[in-house]
């Protein structure tokens, strides 16, 4: 099994606080800024980053969907992690000044891979899709939040 990684990152016109705080409200902020690929969105515990806990089902293809139960933790400023309590997945967000009224968000998932071929093909294929489905949600994060 080897890790999986799937990194995308955005600069958007709005401060890096301002940023920050609209991904970690995922009571209210964060169900927008989902694509098509998420569904059955649920906070259980909290709300607003740390402590929340949200479930959501995440349609990478056509026949994969993955079961999500997200941990959210803050261990430094500026950053969330989303732990999967049904598997490997950690996504981590990261928001950065990038000069005036500026800021850069990243968002990295890695998760431990299949074997043998089926683990080539997702090596090969998975981060580029993902990627595609978090560049979508970096802009709909953009659009929220530089309005």
């Amino acid at each position: 099994m080897a890790q999986v990684e799937a990194t995308t990152e955005r600069i958007i016109a709005a401060d890096a606080e301002t940023v920050f705080d609209a991904l970690a409200d995922y009571n209210g902020t964060r169900a927008k800024l989902l694509p098509e690929h998420f569904s059955e969105y649920e906070v259980r515990e909290g709300g607003d980053g740390e402590g929340t806990l949200v479930h959501w089902k995440l349609q990478a293809t056509s026949k994969r969907v993955r079961d999500c139960l997200l941990e959210v933790t803050e261990p430094t400023d500026g950053q969330l992690v989303e732990k999967d309590r049904n598997s490997s997945m950690v996504t981590t967000w990261i928001v950065t000044p990038a000069g005036e009224g500026k800021s850069k968000a990243v968002v990295s998932t890695v998760w431990n891979g299949a074997g043998g071929i089926g683990g080539f093909f997702e090596r090969t294929f998975a981060p580029k899709g993902l990627g595609r489905i978090y560049d979508a949600v970096l802009a709909k994060l953009a659009a929220e939040v530089e309005k």
